[in-house]
């Protein structure tokens, strides 16, 4: 009984320390949406999904230390539907973003981004005007188009310096008019009209050099906004992923252990069935 009361609190404690990246895997999206992402509510459900484990494993801890097991119990009951919800919102995070990504564009090294690529249920909440008004100021208030601009020797960077640079989503969509509109660089965040708009895009309308709106009521901000949350969640989904498999096979394990206790307990030896065939006692007279 004391070895698998030892291997119940030794997978609790791994549990516990599994909880760690979940949990700052929601504060890291929790810090991007206050600067760059600007969407402020994927992120909870992580968030205590990782303080659920860590106070579910803290628990199973305890009943391993103090042979109590009812809280053993509790661990297995509440992390079963802990790992149902933390499947869930890993299908629920993929189908969400799953679609939608920049185009390449010819003689550029960074993406333009179309909000007719991306489709969905969170597409459409961005691409509402109402709930758009506050992510536009969030990505405005960040400074993210005050900080792409850069200097040799105090002189901005060339037109070809700048189509060779690596622009995040956002600063694509929001800080720069599409290419397809065919303004003239003069620098990363001053454009002039200097040829033929390629195709009818609306987005060459709303371009305005004034640095307090930019591009921030473009379609192509919305998109950057989607593409940049879009490359977050990926990474923090392959974090969840293998935390998932590490937890399913923890959970094996305490599962296995929980029963040997009470088989245990109720003084089964290993292997015998827990029902046998009576048989009739036999009587003298």
């Amino acid at each position: 009984m004391r070895r698998s009361n030892n291997l119940i609190g030794l997978v609790n404690f791994l549990t516990f320390l599994l909880s760690i990246p979940i949990l700052g895997g929601g504060i890291w999206l929790s810090n991007r949406a206050n600067s760059t992402d600007c969407i402020r509510f994927l992120q909870w459900p992580l968030i205590v999904i990782g303080v659920l484990i860590m106070l579910v494993s803290l628990a199973g801890i305890a009943g391993a230390c103090y042979l109590n097991k009812f809280l053993m119990w509790l661990y297995l009951f509440v992390m079963f539907f802990v790992i149902a919800a933390l499947i869930g919102f890993i299908i629920f995070a993929y189908v969400v973003i799953d679609k939608g990504s920049g185009r390449f564009v010819m003689n550029r090294r960074y993406l333009d981004y179309y909000l007719g690529d991306y489709s969905g249920w969170l597409r459409d909440r961005v691409a509402d005007n109402g709930y758009w008004n506050e992510i536009g100021s969030c990505v405005r208030d960040s400074g993210v188009c005050k900080k792409i601009g850069r200097h040799l020797n105090g002189v901005p960077e060339t037109p070809q310096m700048f189509y060779f640079r690596k622009l995040t989503p956002v600063e694509s969509g929001c800080c720069k008019p599409p290419t397809d509109c065919g303004y003239t660089y003069v620098n990363e965040t001053v454009w002039i009209p200097g040829g033929e708009m390629v195709g009818p895009n609306p987005d060459c309308m709303l371009w305005n050099n004034d640095q307090r709106l930019l591009c921030y009521q473009c379609s192509s901000c919305k998109a950057g906004v989607l593409g940049s949350l879009r490359m977050s969640w990926r990474k923090v989904s392959v974090i969840n992923i293998v935390v998932l498999i590490i937890l399913v096979i923890f959970y094996v394990m305490a599962y296995a252990a929980y029963r040997n206790i009470k088989r245990i307990d109720n003084d089964e030896p290993a292997g015998q069935p827990r029902m046998t065939k009576s048989h009739p006692s036999h009587f003298q007279i």
